[in-house]
């Protein structure tokens, strides 16, 4: 006798229910999501007890024939496709037919629908079985009711966690539905208390207002790109608008909530070193694309999936955020700002004139100003005669000997980094200065010098905070943070120039490693010249330096190139790109001022300047920020001058 048996319908749906319905929040997506395919404008979804007590749905749309009824609870039955070819074109949230049969397998449920011509049908149904099928009142729409989830399968039921956790899983999915759908109308209560409630207007940022709060939803701005393929719009916070999981990054495809780590990443590119390490953003994005070049049907809940233009998507996500904040001055506010509707009479407007910018940049004395300035020091001498007093001064005070902030003449191009002042912006090539003549770095430097506006120094804070002033109010500056994100952007341009600039050492370096760790190091040794590490082997178990990138920080090489092999070694895949953006961090980091360093005025505007000049000038390579602004209207509120 054979040992194959067919298993009966009401065995088969509770084991589709083990994929399709994990928790309450699952039917509550599917029904929703059944919902909007049934092209509702409004949906009321109230629970009790997290829905493990029961949850319903009520909504507007088209409503179910009365003959369809019963085929809709039976395995794989579906309005939404009718042969293969409809596989790959798909543009429902459901389409396999399994969600009510298998939540009624595992539930008592009650269903009410009608289309609005004729009666209605109600239709109850216990464990999977019918237990009523009749007319009923006539109303355009469904009202679907699902209770006692699991009580036939008790072992799915223990492992249910608390009632915060299952409510807070449903809340996720209606949130991404209504984000996902803004021209729906959501209500959705527990235990009679309204959790979220959006207009259906077709708004997404009156859904985020009502998801994460109106304050949040200020600090969001508006992406879009598109590309041949796809279509990419929607809402992207603020990079100091940070939370501590990737849970708030939805990614909606053809109005479908997904999860993807590939596009995750891609958005967390997008904001590249804007983001402090281990903090994420808040994001809605919206892909559009043919439905032929995505295919949902890899994952029972349709949660996951898979493009057919996976790396062509990420390209034009993270173009999309990159390009969206090029048009922002991301300076964070130090408290939320409330503008006044017009300006007291007891409110002093500031401005600066041409006269008063023109004393602060040249250093004269604190009297040039007006009174809507703040004293500086007194007038300092020329810079070509700071060099000596200050070495001197600096000698005196804490027998140190003075780093790179010392203003020296300009040296060869190959030294200017050692031995500069600041680090200036790599140089165009001959051929690009050639072909543009200057007027496209010119447009360039001008576009980056508006995201930030012109800042005019008032002194420093224990050696480490700047303070510094404009007709907009008072910015305090992180000199360590700022001069990170110059040496970063230096860096990061020379490293990808690594061959044109080479010296030789009197004394080669000699570094020594594991076996394992010499094999992977052999494996990537070109991988490591062209971010300027060239290593030769020496011996079984040791490598030698002979030359290395004039840029490098002056005294520091074995240590830069030592770093840079260690990056090298924790990577699972060796990216040129990433391993290029970590080396420029690593050194960027090390070569910058750190806290309690007293820089002169003329130093503190130069780096000012330089820093308007960066191409990201909001954040240093780790995310932190680097200038915080009080608005004159916030100063004046602390005070109490205005009211």
């Amino acid at each position: 006798m054979g040992k194959i048996i067919q298993l009966d319908d009401t065995l088969s749906n509770k084991i589709a229910a083990g994929e399709v319905v994990e928790r309450p929040a699952s039917v509550v997506k599917e029904l929703v999501e059944n919902a909007i395919d049934a092209e509702s404008t409004v949906i009321e979804i109230d629970v009790e007890e997290a829905g493990l007590e029961s949850i319903r749905i009520v909504d507007n749309g088209t409503g179910i024939e009365p003959d369809d009824v019963l085929k809709a609870f039976s395995r794989h039955a579906t309005s939404k496709i009718k042969d293969e070819t409809d596989l790959f074109r798909i543009r429902t949230l459901g389409f396999r037919g399994e969600a009510l049969p298998s939540i009624a397998s595992v539930s008592e449920l009650s269903l009410t629908t009608g289309t609005g011509e004729g009666p209605g049908t109600e239709i109850v149904l216990s464990g999977g079985i019918v237990q009523k099928h009749e007319p009923a009142a006539s109303r355009k729409g469904t009202d679907i009711k699902v209770s006692g989830l699991f009580f036939n399968t008790p072992a799915r039921l223990k492992y249910m966690k608390t009632i915060h956790t299952e409510l807070g899983n449903i809340t996720d999915v209606v949130n991404r539905l209504a984000l996902a759908h803004p021209e729906v109308a959501m209500r959705l209560r527990h235990n009679g208390r309204a959790l979220l409630q959006t207009t259906g207007n077709g708004d997404v940022r009156q859904v985020l207002a009502a998801i994460y709060g109106l304050n949040t939803a200020k600090k969001m701005v508006p992406l879009a790109a598109s590309s041949l393929d796809f279509q990419v719009e929607g809402w992207i916070s603020l990079p100091e608008v940070t939370r501590a999981s990737r849970n708030y990054l939805s990614v909606m495809v053809n109005g479908r909530f997904i999860k993807n780590y590939s596009l995750a990443k891609a958005i967390q590119e997008g904001y590249h070193t804007l983001l402090p390490i281990g903090r994420y953003p808040i994001a809605f994005v919206n892909i559009t694309m043919d439905p032929i070049l995505v295919d949902v049907n890899v994952h029972p809940a349709k949660l996951e999936v898979r493009f057919s233009k996976e790396q062509e998507l990420q390209e034009v996500v993270t173009r999309a955020i990159r390009e969206a904040f090029q048009k922002e001055t991301l300076i964070p506010e130090a408290a939320p700002a409330v503008k006044p509707a017009q300006p007291s009479s007891r409110q002093q407007e500031f401005s600066f004139d041409d006269s008063q910018r023109q004393a602060i940049k040249e250093d004269r004395p604190a009297s040039a100003l007006s009174s809507a300035s703040v004293t500086r020091r007194e007038s300092l001498p020329p810079v070509s005669q700071r060099k000596e007093l200050y070495t001197r001064e600096l000698d005196e005070a804490t027998g140190e000997q003075p780093d790179e902030y010392i203003p020296m003449e300009m040296k060869e191009t190959a030294e200017v980094f050692t031995e500069a002042v600041f680090t200036p912006q790599a140089a165009p090539s001959a051929d690009a200065a050639e072909a543009d003549d200057g007027y496209g770095q010119e447009a360039e430097i001008e576009e980056r010098e508006s995201r930030l506006p012109p800042l005019y120094p008032i002194g420093q804070m224990h050696g480490t905070y700047i303070f510094a002033q404009n007709e907009k109010g008072l910015y305090m500056i992180d000199q360590h943070a700022a001069q990170e994100r110059l040496k970063y952007e230096f860096f990061r341009e020379k490293v990808g120039q690594v061959e044109k600039e080479l010296q030789d050492m009197l004394v080669p370096i000699t570094l020594e490693y594991s076996a394992d760790d010499c094999i992977k190091i052999s494996e990537h040794l070109e991988d490591l010249k062209s971010v300027g590490v060239f290593l030769e082997p020496f011996g079984e178990r040791a490598f030698i330096v002979h030359s290395h990138p004039q840029w490098l920080p002056k005294g520091e090489e074995q240590q830069m190139i030592e770093g840079i092999i260690e990056q090298m070694l924790s990577m699972r895949k060796v990216d040129i790109k990433k391993l290029r953006e970590e080396a420029a961090i690593m050194m960027s980091c090390k070569a910058s001022i750190k806290a309690n360093h007293h820089l002169r005025n003329d130093e503190i505007q130069q780096l000012l300047d330089d820093l308007r000049r960066c191409s990201d000038p909001f954040t240093c390579p780790h995310g932190r920020p680097i200038v915080v602004h009080y608005s004159t209207y916030q100063i004046e509120r602390m005070f109490k001058r205005i009211m």
